[in-house]
């Protein structure tokens, strides 16, 4: 049951990427990148049982954050995709530090919300360190990683700078934020579990999204046919593309 409903999950939460960036644009995208990195750090706290392995539910909006940022990086350019991180990441810091606010309020007599909240959101320093430091540098290096690559294939190979700069960045992310946030706390055994169950739902998570890369490309190609480089969903995008 979990593992039907895991792919199916992943398989909607990359096409509604598509679906968004079809209607709103680098604007969408901007957005998505927000939502699902705020919703999968509240998702990450729910462990399940996948093929096997125990993993954090969050790892299938984690993987299409990079999605987004490598839709960013193709059509839109290295700057673009840059600011996307960042505000996601100044999202991140703004929610950790807004709901400990939140909790600090005393609350009312008859409100029943307080304890769960803070067993939502009163994260330890240390999680919510390994959680801000693991997105910003895996998510900086993917960008840096795809336009590397590009740099020396060029249009070509759009399938290797999608899936090596997103599962190095995704290796990264895996042992900032387990080195952080775990360290110590178990057994090296363990935690070395913790650190490759993590890794390799990520990377399962982050191959799936390949096929939507190049339909996003074809799409795209298409609209800027069709519209003549006019719309900013269609062929400015591609428009853009060839300007990098």
């Amino acid at each position: 049951m979990n593992e039907t409903l895991w792919i199916a999950f992943a398989i909607v939460d990359l096409c509604m990427v598509l679906a968004v960036y079809r209607f709103f644009g680098r604007v969408g995208l901007f957005g998505l990148i927000v939502f699902n990195l705020l919703l999968c750090n509240i998702q990450v706290l729910k462990t399940v049982e996948l093929f096997g392995l125990t993993t954090t539910l969050g790892n299938v909006l984690y993987a299409s954050v990079f999605l987004s940022t490598d839709l960013l990086s193709e059509f839109h350019g290295r700057k673009e995709a840059r600011k996307g991180v960042l505000l996601g990441f100044v999202a991140l810091v703004m929610m950790v530090a807004y709901m400990q606010i939140a909790l600090a309020f005393q609350p009312a007599g008859d409100d029943f919300a307080q304890p769960h909240l803070a067993a939502l959101f009163g994260f330890m320093p240390r999680i919510a360190l390994a959680s801000m430091a693991a997105y910003l540098v895996s998510q900086m290096h993917d960008v840096w990683a795809f336009h590397a690559i590009r740099e020396r294939t060029g249009e070509r190979m759009l399938w290797l700078r999608n899936n090596a700069s997103t599962m190095v960045s995704q290796l990264l992310d895996s042992a900032i934020f387990c080195t952080i946030a775990f360290w110590g706390l178990f057994p090296i055994n363990v935690f070395w579990e913790i650190m490759l169950s993590t890794y390799v739902i990520k990377v399962a998570v982050a191959a799936l999204d390949t096929p939507f890369i190049y339909l996003a490309r074809r799409m795209f190609r298409r609209d800027a046919e069709d519209d003549g480089g006019q719309e900013e969903t269609g062929g400015e995008i591609w428009q853009a593309a060839h300007k990098q």
